[in-house]
């Protein structure tokens, strides 16, 4: 038996094979993706669509600009990111086929299927040449996959020279007592909700369970930094209930 037979992850709260996580992920997804984005919109009350507005904000797309979005799945941020920057171009890798069949009828209800490309991929190993990219996003992923600093280091690999990585995910409120209302919020209200609205209760839990195993703001910073990236800072997002990280590959 190999080494990377032999290592282990969380899946949520379960301990499980790193050489499973990426189909359990992917289950979850598939479970959820006719009804992702309306759950976005329940479980945080529209402030989802706040938070990527912020990220444009920050990212600021320029005309020609070549973007990859990971875990881009419906299309969110690739459809901003063309508003702002019409010329641009965008790819939207994620691991599951059914929430990229979601991204691809919206892009056409949209008039917008000529500037995206869909392609079902593993952010810890994306299959695009070195410097291919100027920009490299991922909203509310990396925390799903099994090797979040593979992925990073796959983000710079891809990323040219003066190119930039930011990342929206889910984070630490610094003030105790309120994180711990919002814990008793997204453990009590979010799976019951996903019940209601989905009839997947299980899939809804592991999404909370995987907020919380996520890095803070700090840690999350330092890995960004050990891929390589320069220039790193970070912004909290409704009081740190997500956070924005940004980063250079200078």
């Amino acid at each position: 038996m190999d080494e990377s037979s032999e290592s282990t992850t969380h899946f949520g709260n379960r301990t499980v094979p790193e050489a499973e996580k990426a189909g359990l992920v992917r289950g979850v997804f598939s479970s959820v993706a006719s009804r992702y984005d309306l759950m976005n919109d329940l479980m945080s009350a529209g402030v989802h669509r706040l938070w990527k507005d912020a990220m444009m904000d920050w990212l600021a797309p320029r005309r020609g600009q070549r973007l990859l979005d990971v875990a881009g799945g419906t299309g969110d941020i690739a459809f901003r990111f063309l508003r702002r920057a019409k010329s641009a171009r965008v790819t939207v890798l994620d691991l599951t086929e059914p929430m990229l069949a979601e991204g691809r009828a919206r892009a056409e209800k949209a008039g917008v299927s000529a500037q995206i490309d869909w392609v079902v991929g593993d952010a810890m190993a994306l299959p695009f040449e070195d410097a291919s990219f100027d920009v490299y996003t991922i909203s509310f992923g990396i925390r799903n996959v099994t090797r979040p600093e593979a992925a990073l280091r796959e983000a710079f690999r891809v990323l040219r020279p003066g190119g930039r990585l930011m990342v929206l995910e889910f984070s630490r409120i610094p003030t105790p007592m309120l994180q711990w209302a919002y814990d008793r919020y997204s453990f009590n209200v979010i799976p019951a909700m996903g019940q209601a609205v989905t009839g997947d209760r299980e899939s809804y839990q592991y999404l909370v369970e995987s907020i919380r195993r996520f890095p803070d703001q700090e840690r999350f910073a330092a890995m960004i930094r050990d891929a390589g990236f320069e220039n790193t800072a970070f912004r909290n997002l409704s009081m740190g209930i997500a956070a924005l990280h940004s980063g250079w590959k200078i």
